[in-house]
């Protein structure tokens, strides 16, 4: 039962996902089913009565429910060939054969009564086609040529008052059907694409596919022009729980700790620079730098680097965000056109973020720098890391659904290949059903076997 539940759980995600084609399926279905109603309209019905000779209304009901012999035999003559075929030119519309018998219906409401309902287009023609039919049977039934021999039958009641749905309703209930029917179709579908769909969604599944741990995931912007990506530079502001998640990612590469980027001055109380302010760096006395390494068919991703260096800025820790060059330079055209612009008094950073865009070579670094984030975007079919920026640190960014196991291990691989060690995932849009962290279990130590106590000596006791 739980794994039906796991089963359930997991379509039910993947319909989800696919609300775009669910949405496309639904409005196909319901589009289908108006088309319908509008060229097969409803067809009204009328109904003729004739009385049959009482002759024939001996035990008129032999059982509950059972037509005698008599009347059960003249609607059979009513829908006959030479009753038909003499009401043919009578018949609105003018129809065939086949199509007359189609929308003819005889039938016995009660004793020594039979009925003949006909369809129509409108109401004149259903109304027409049923009084041709009962009045050739009439006349047929009363001529020498009857084959069940001549009989006295009358029209008791032409024809008239033609009934049938109303074309807003039918439209309604028709636009229903074809919206369910498309809602099947469609999460048949989705389940297809969604079940041979290799792209990895979950942070445990990202998380797995590389063997390295998710530090952050948050949602990132689109921008889809370089005027989106300095609204980014300047307006950017994450909410309070990703915010801790940036600041939390910035710790564990060692990037902001308590005082990292801060004010320091000298015994004397001066600056270490002639602008007043001086910033502590790592251990080793240089900046901190961090390469986010993404995937070109991944656009979304492209934004954790920026962002990330708007979060350090506003931290008060200066940040230089460098675009080198790449391996696909489509993929970051308007992002290094943005880099170009100077930014606005108003940023988020108050100063403290700087952008660059370079070509080859390395890059001037502001001497008060603390953090450089680098961009880095390589093709996830056959990726090859740019002659960028040397980092101490490298991450992957990726967004949830965006990159299949094979290419998050290919980057991660030319990354290696490059003398640079991935140190934690990035993850964009994360899925909103996604319970997972995307923590990477430390392996259980194996129990140590305790030693025995060694044995330093035996003491024996005689008794006399």
């Amino acid at each position: 039962m739980s794994q039906q539940a796991l089963d359930l759980r997991k379509s039910l995600q993947i319909i989800r996902r696919h609300k775009r084609l669910m949405r496309v399926a639904v409005a196909l279905g319901i589009l289908a089913g108006v088309t319908y109603v509008v060229v097969k309209p409803a067809m009204l019905t009328s109904t003729a009565l004739i009385a049959l000779p009482p002759t024939g209304s001996v035990e008129a009901v032999t059982t509950a429910g059972a037509t005698d012999p008599f009347t059960a035999t003249q609607e059979i003559v009513a829908g006959s060939y030479p009753v038909l075929s003499n009401a043919l030119p009578e018949a609105r519309p003018a129809m065939s054969f086949n199509e007359l018998r189609h929308n003819v219906q005889v039938a016995s409401p009660g004793p020594d009564i039979i009925s003949v309902t006909a369809k129509g287009g409108n109401a004149a023609a259903a109304e027409a086609t049923a009084n041709a039919v009962a009045d050739s049977y009439v006349r047929y039934v009363s001529s020498s040529q009857s084959a069940v021999g001549r009989i006295y039958a009358e029209l008791l009641q032409s024809a008239g008052s033609a009934t049938g749905s109303s074309p807003l309703k039918r439209a309604i209930v028709y636009a229903l059907l074809g919206g369910l029917a498309g809602a099947l179709i469609g999460a048949i579908a989705a389940l297809v694409i969604g079940r041979n769909d290799r792209r990895l969604r979950v942070r445990d599944e990202i998380a797995k596919s590389i063997g390295i741990p998710v530090i952050a995931s948050v949602p990132v912007a689109h921008p889809p022009a370089a005027a989106g990506w300095t609204k980014l530079f300047e307006d950017y502001k994450p909410t309070a729980v990703h915010s801790w998640q940036l600041r939390t990612a910035l710790q564990q590469l060692g990037m902001a700790r308590s005082g990292f980027g801060r004010p320091v001055y000298d015994g004397n109380g001066s600056s270490l620079y002639d602008d007043g302010r001086a910033f502590m760096y790592d251990g080793d006395g240089g900046r901190s730098s961090l390469m986010v390494l993404s995937l070109s068919s991944d656009s979304g991703a492209l934004a954790l680097g920026p962002q990330l260096a708007v979060f350090a800025a506003s931290q008060k820790i200066p940040t230089s965000l460098v675009i080198g060059p790449q391996q696909d330079a489509a993929a970051t055209a308007t992002l290094r056109t943005a880099c170009a612009a100077p930014l606005s008094e108003a940023s988020t950073g108050h100063g403290l973020l700087r952008v660059t865009a370079y070509d080859e070579g390395g890059v001037d670094m502001q001497p008060d720098t603390a953090l450089v984030i680098v961009v880095a975007v390589v093709d996830g079919r056959a990726p090859k890391m740019p002659d960028t920026t040397r980092t101490n640190a490298t991450v992957i960014g990726v967004s949830a659904g965006a990159a299949t196991a094979e290419q998050l291990a290919a980057a991660a691989v030319a990354a290696a290949a490059d003398g640079r060690e991935i140190t934690g995932i990035l993850v964009a849009d994360p899925e909103p059903t996604d319970q997972t962290t995307g923590r990477i279990p430390h392996p259980a130590r194996p129990p140590r076997r305790r030693l025995p106590n060694r044995l330093r000596g035996v003491v024996t006791e005689i008794r006399r």
